[in-house]
């Protein structure tokens, strides 16, 4: 049963916790820009969450399973998601990208013929991947880090992700051999905005959500947030 938050004295909200700086564990403790949104939704609404970190092939079940009430983990919208899970009004946007070596200048799908790509397993990134560059080699990660592992250690040529996600990616001292390749990709396939999910039908819950997203922009608290993450607004 799905489980509204008027009813709830706890929210339960599941994040990745392999996403940085959008969710990540430090010491075991989930911690990021996702979890920080999350607990400001909490306060605005008037109710505990507690939170746990999901494996991102086993969160949309988790979440049909009522294992938790909210996905905070910059989800995007997909009509494959959208049978199975309803949407919050986005909390940031951005865009997916390609990094790597720069001799890569052409990114169309004939140019990377033959190039190994890797993304992590279950995004909407590597559901793009295998409809537009089909004669690429798609590597799978189980999650994030996994995916930038096969680029370090060169198993893999290209990875692609969102754009905020590795640029921090790139600021570290693995990372910054790499760089962004190409232009950002446009694809009606590949939704530039994050959302907040919650189980089929329950649209009050998400409705307190919207709400409590509208108050936490308006008051400053949402530009608090981004702005000890990033240099710049991601809404």
């Amino acid at each position: 049963m799905a489980v509204g938050a008027s009813h709830a004295e706890t929210l339960r909200i599941a994040t990745e916790g392999a996403y940085p700086p959008f969710n990540f564990l430090d010491n075991g403790e989930l911690k990021g820009f996702d979890v920080d949104i999350a607990k400001a939704i909490c306060a605005k609404m008037v109710v505990e969450c507690s939170f746990q970190a999901v494996a991102w092939n086993n969160i949309i079940d988790g979440l049909e399973a009522n294992k938790y009430d909210l996905i905070v983990a910059s989800m995007a919208f997909s009509k494959e998601r959208a049978a199975r899970i309803d949407f919050s009004e986005p909390y940031y946007r951005s865009h997916s990208v390609l990094v790597g070596d720069e001799k890569y200048q052409d990114t169309s799908p004939e140019a990377l013929a033959g190039a190994r790509i890797a993304v992590e397993s279950g995004t909407i990134q590597a559901e793009y991947l295998k409809k537009a560059y089909p004669k690429s080699t798609i590597l799978l990660g189980e999650d994030q880090p996994a995916a930038r592992k096969l680029l370090i250690e060169k198993k893999a040529d290209l990875l692609i992700g969102d754009a905020i996600e590795l640029l921090t990616f790139m600021e570290t001292p693995e990372g910054s051999a790499f760089s962004y390749v190409g232009d950002p990709i446009s694809s009606d396939f590949l939704q530039s905005s994050a959302h907040i999910t919650a189980h089929k039908g329950n649209q009050a819950l998400l409705a307190r959500v919207n709400a409590a997203l509208k108050e936490i922009k308006l008051n400053g608290t949402y530009d608090r947030i981004n702005d000890a993450y990033f240099p710049f607004s991601i809404y």
